[in-house]
């Protein structure tokens, strides 16, 4: 009797080791075995303003190719994680398993955004490429960027305020605020804005707000680089003579048509502080958010007498500079000659 009980313990024993062995490998499995079937990184995200379980769920199965969604269902009921989901951009790679998947979410261990932006010429455009890549609304940037009292706050007003942005590749959390933004934008101005390219500035009497302003126009005049800093030169040059600028660009954008070939005189009549051909000195604002290449050719100028440019009449995107009004009347004539044999009205 004693020996057929101990078998039965024995047996007993054995069964719930091989129970827990078989338990303890299947949670194993489930927790430490990869789970994804793709090569390299993929992105989720979850919107603060719509935490939804089900569309992560979703978005893990299809985007990232999860082999077996009911299970992370599974665990992250258990763990709670649906009423306890953080918003954010989070980073899948190929070889992660459940557990590390659900402490990342759970923890909001968020991957940053390279957040860039270039070629912006008016501020709804500015919030629109910068909301496109970041959970913000762009109303909720428009708001700030309009807010006169707050862009004096920071050093701007609403007219300037686009000079602090200098166009680079930024890491940013993809659930940043419109506030903390902001904030982020003016710590990078001023980090631009060393002892030396300062300097330089003050070289020059202009503000750095100044220094954007003319590189803003320096930038729509010129695609050429080596010319960035020669054309700089020239619009120096006239505003050391106190002569208008007199240049097409901010015409453009006084009339709010930047596809215009041709500058013709009812457009020099538009009556904007934008408009150099009519008032003396900057305009009030830059005309488009100029890259760092353009703001260093203006503090780095070429140093010559040139007073006039027009662009060549082989519409290489050169231009022809001159010295003296007649010299220059003779590069715009060809220019408007060849714009007329090509029709161009």
């Amino acid at each position: 009797m004693k020996r057929t009980a101990k078998r039965v313990l024995y047996t007993a024993a054995i069964t719930l080791f091989v129970i827990a062995a078989v338990c303890g490998a299947l949670a194993c499995r489930v927790l430490y075995m990869p789970v994804f079937s793709f090569s390299g990184t993929k992105y989720v995200y979850i919107d603060g303003n719509h935490k939804d379980f089900g569309r992560l769920c979703e978005e893990l199965r299809d985007s990232a190719g999860y082999k077996n969604v009911r299970v992370f269902e599974a665990l992250a009921k258990w763990w709670k994680y649906p009423e306890n989901m953080k918003p954010g951009r989070y980073a899948i790679d190929s070889g992660m398993n459940n557990r590390t998947l659900l402490n990342m979410l759970r923890r909001g261990q968020q991957t940053p955004v390279r957040l860039t932006f270039n070629n912006i010429r008016l501020i709804n455009e500015l919030a629109e490429r910068l909301a496109g890549q970041l959970m913000l609304d762009s109303d909720d940037l428009l708001v700030l960027l309009g807010d006169e009292d707050y862009c004096e706050s920071i050093g701007f007003n609403t007219t300037t305020v686009k000079a602090m942005f200098i166009p680079n590749t930024y890491e940013v959390y993809w659930t940043v605020p419109a506030n903390r933004l902001m904030e982020r934008m003016k710590h990078e101005y001023e980090a631009f804005w060393t002892d030396s390219r300062r300097g330089k500035a003050e070289n020059l009497h202009l503000s750095p707000v100044e220094i954007s302003i003319l590189a803003s126009i320096v930038e729509e005049e010129t695609a050429v680089p080596d010319e960035l800093p020669v054309v700089a030169g020239l619009y120096i040059n006239r505003l050391i003579k106190r002569m208008p600028l007199q240049a097409d660009p901010t015409v453009k954008y006084a009339a709010g048509d930047f596809t215009l070939k041709r500058i013709l005189n009812r457009h020099l009549s538009i009556d904007s502080p934008y408009n150099t051909y009519l008032y003396e000195g900057l305009p009030p604002g830059p005309i488009r958010i100029p890259s760092v290449r353009s703001i260093d050719a203006v503090l780095n100028y070429t140093h010559h007498n040139y007073l006039y440019m027009c662009a060549k009449e082989d519409f290489s995107g050169r231009h022809n500079f001159a010295v003296t009004l007649s010299e220059h009347n003779r590069n715009a004539e060809r220019y408007r000659t060849e714009l007329n044999r090509r029709g161009i009205r």
